[in-house]
This record gives C-alpha cells, structure tokens and sequence, in this order.
C-alpha cells in the first residue's frame, strides 16, 4: 500500500505575501473552498495576530470549509498563539502553526540569543499550543542552513514537548536537493521519537531548486509538503502544489500517493492567477499555456502518432481537454494537415504540399499562425453563420471627452443594442458587448499585432477569456483596432456559446 503524503497549502498564508498579491476575506474562501475540491489536507489560513484582516479570514475560513485541517501561524510568542486559537475556534479541524529561528544565523543576529535558550522557547511555545489544539506544528526556521546535529535536538524536544508534525524549512532557497535529502534522512534516523510526528518540507526557490528539494525530502522520509498553486510565495516563490501532485502521479514507482483531484488543477491555477493579477508563465511546468504545446515538426509528428513519445502527462489529467499543436516555421506537413482536418478541410498530397509552401512563407514572416491564416492558404474563407455577429460598432474618444460606444449585435438572427463608457474606446466597446453578452467572462490576455506597416495597416488582435473555468482564444483583424477587439472578443464568445 502506498505512503500517504499529506498536502500542506499556504497559498493563503506564504503565497499571499507577494506584494500586489493581497486578497479580501471574501476572495480568501472563495480560494478555500477551490483547495477543498482540489483534495489539500491542510490549509494555512493566515497569520491571525498579524492584523485584523488576517484574523478575520481565518475565522472565516474555519466556517466555510469542512474536510481539510485549518491552520494558523505564529511566532513562539504566547499572544500570536492566543489570536491563533481564538481564530481558529470554529475550525472543524484545527492546527496551530509555531516555531522559531534555528540557524545560528538566526539565533545569534534576529534573536540574539543561545542555541540552549532557541530549544528551551521552543519547548515552551509548544507545550503553550498544545493547551489550545491537539494538533500543533512546530517550524525550524532557516532549518536548512542549521546545523543537523543540533536541528536533531530541536526536533526530538518539540516532539517530545507534544508536535504532531516538525517542519524543516529551506527557508532561503539555499539547500542542494542531496543537502536538503541528506538532512531529512539525519532526522529520521537519529531522532528517537521521530516516529510520533510527521516531518513536513517547506522550501523556497531562490535557486530553483524548490519542487528537487521536496522530492528529495519526500524520497527521504517527509511526509507533509507544504506547496502554493503555481508556486507563489514570497521573493522565487515556494514550492508548486501542481508540481509535486504530477510528479508523484508519474512516478508510481516512489509507492507515495496525494488525495489530489489532479483534474482540478487548471481550474484552480486559473483562479489563483486571475485573483491575485500573477500571470502564470507560458512555460510554467504542469500549468503554463504552453506545457502541452508542440511547435517542432519532429515533436509534432511524433505526438500524432502516439502521444507518449513527447508527453509523460495526459492533459486531461489537469483538467486540459488536449494537448496543442502550434504551428511555426519548423511544423511539418503532418502537423498542418492535422490542423486542416480539425478545421474540416480535407486535401490530397499535391494540395497539401502547395499549401505548405505557401504555409512555410507565410511563418518565416510571421510570429503567429492561426486558423484563419491557415483557411486563407487552402483558399477557404471562413463561415460566417456564428451565432453572435457584430452588426455596428460606433466609438466617440479624444482628449477631454469620456469614451463612449454605441454596439449593435445579431444573435441568432435578432438585433440587440447596447452602450458604455469606459476608460478607453476598447474598454468602453467591450462593457457595451458585455451588456448584452451577460455572462461572468474574464479578459486574461490582450495582444494586439500588426499585419503591414504604415498607418493604414491591418491590426490583428489575439484575446484569451476565461469563461465557465475553461479558457476560450478569440480572433479579429481590421484597419480599425477597436473593432478587431471587439470582433477576438466575439470569436472567443462563439466558440463557447456554440458548445
């Protein structure tokens, strides 16, 4: 049977410290409830005694959430923990998260203090938790630039003093995965009790070395992992959740499983970027847009022929319906044809080799090849029976006049009209479509691209909108930029609305 490894996620807590990252009591359990769903065991909910705010969201946290454990943090400081447990108190399950500095970096420069003293305010701060909670995690801080010898007596007296689980933070980012492996091994085998607590990881990625240390931690006996979505966290971020889920979902043969639901990971990667404004990075390992994508004409026949040959993951294990097929310079005929077929065009060989001599001029000019470049190439134009069609557009702006639009649609054939201001002309067409398309859309990317050059060219706009947790990608070119946004907006609503 395989070793549960418990989900520890402080997304709420070390991940809401990115500055411009802050979010209200009310984003905070919406975020909650979606850890829920995911399948995380414990949730660190905040730092209570911080301010006001923190301790609101935890107690509010502890109500609208029932299976994963609520979490509070604190300093080893016997009011940090009195907030913490008046914070939790409507918990169903509750732990109180303390510790102290153990590095002599710490003891000596933050704490001024004595290797003797840190052990026995640790002891204390404790035995204090666990009059309170059952359940009381104690952290090392900087555990990895400690000493394991005398990390080793730390953990054997906070155990000792009533721990149910000793974390050991990479708190800087500074341990090697062999250095943070080899330290997690240290403690299990020379901590006497080490068999009455659960050793969690914490480690940040100052050196990208995040996601190698908690592996290496788990693969030496670790068995809580304490992970942010997307691996947000303060300075590199922490450790990503998705990261080490997929991991282990891969490699079976570690015989160490999560209760992650890896089929929500998406959705909540979508909701964590989109409320705390941190786009995820196209090339983020498990969540980036282009983690499934395949550009080389080599990658991409492979891929059609069999999937495994280029991917370890199947998308739709993250919640993705499939992998992408991008289509550059270095695409190959049986990735073009892939696409024509996906589009419903079907053409023998010598079409298809005119089209992708044709194709090949077009990509050494162009960043972006989408479907309407590729039907224009087959000399198809595409099918304007949509279900939402932009009928007028008309946009009054200037310096000292508010912008204003006026937008007319046909939907299924019936007229509807609305208008809006805004802080500019796109953003006022866009309410004024909203008006009329009322459902909970989100804009997540805006790129504008121009075609020619000169001040008459043509400018295509590429817009991705989130609607309904699934992301849509939308389409529109036109001499006028306000009405080709209008026009990727409606391309991206067509390709749900039709669904």
């Amino acid at each position: 049977m395989a070793d549960k490894l418990f989900i520890f996620d402080t997304t709420l807590r070390d991940g809401e410290q990115v500055p411009g990252c802050q979010l209200n009591t009310v984003e905070k359990i919406q975020v909650a409830k979606a850890l829920e769903a995911l399948g995380v065991d414990v949730i660190e909910a905040g730092f209570p005694v911080s301010s006001p705010g923190d301790f609101n969201s935890v107690v509010e946290i502890s109500k609208a959430v029932t299976w994963p454990t609520i979490c509070a943090l604190t300093r080893s400081v016997e009011k940090d923990i009195d907030a913490a447990a008046e914070a939790l108190q409507y918990a169903h399950k509750k732990r109180i998260h303390t510790g102290i500095g153990t590095s002599d970096y710490h003891i000596k420069y933050k704490f001024n203090s004595t290797r003797e003293e840190i052990i026995e305010r640790a002891i204390a701060a404790t035995k204090y938790a666990k009059k309170y909670v059952e359940d009381v995690e104690f952290y090392c801080e900087d555990a990895g630039r400690t000493d394991n010898e005398y990390l080793a007596r730390v953990v054997e007296a906070v155990i000792k003093a009533g721990a149910t689980v000793v974390n050991i933070p990479d708190t800087t980012g500074y341990c090697l995965p062999s250095e943070y492996g080899e330290k997690i091994k240290y403690l299990m085998e020379h901590v006497s009790n080490i068999d009455k607590a659960i050793i969690s990881t914490h480690c940040h990625n100052d050196l990208g070395m995040a996601t190698a240390n908690t592996m290496s931690g788990i693969i030496n006996g670790a068995r809580q992992v304490e992970v942010t979505v997307n691996g947000v966290g303060e300075r590199a971020g922490n450790t990503a959740l998705e990261e080490i889920a997929m991991i282990l979902k891969c490699h079976k043969h570690l015989n160490v499983d999560t209760q992650i639901n890896t089929q929500k990971i998406i959705s909540v990667s979508r909701l964590i970027s989109n409320l705390m404004n941190m786009p995820v990075q196209a090339n983020k390992a498990i969540v980036g847009r282009n983690a499934f994508a395949h550009s080389s004409g080599i990658h991409q026949d492979g891929v059609l022929k069999n999937m495994q040959t280029y991917e370890i993951m199947n998308p739709k294990d993250i919640g993705i319906d499939d992998n992408s097929i991008v289509l550059t310079a270095r695409s190959g005929r049986a990735a073009l044809n892939h696409r024509l077929n996906i589009l419903g065009v079907d053409v023998d060989e010598n079409k298809l080799d005119k089209i992708y001599k044709d194709f090949l001029d077009l990509a050494d000019k162009k960043k972006d090849i989408h479907d309407d470049d590729i039907l224009v190439l087959a000399g198809i134009e595409r099918v304007s029976g949509k279900r939402i069609q932009l009928n007028y557009l008309q946009v009054t702006s200037g310096k000292g006049v508010k912008p204003l639009a006026y937008i007319g649609l046909i939907i299924a054939g019936e007229h509807f009209e609305a208008s809006a201001g805004g802080n500019g002309p796109v953003d006022a067409a866009i309410k004024a479509l909203k008006l009329i398309i009322s459902r909970e859309m989100t804009l997540q990317e805006f790129t504008i691209q121009s075609i020619n050059k000169g001040s008459d060219d043509m400018g295509k706009v590429h817009m991705q909108v989130l609607y309904d947790g699934k992301v849509y990608y939308g389409f529109g070119a036109n001499t006028d930029i306000v009405v080709a946004s209008v026009e990727a907006y409606i391309d991206a609503i067509n390709k749900f609305v039709e669904k």
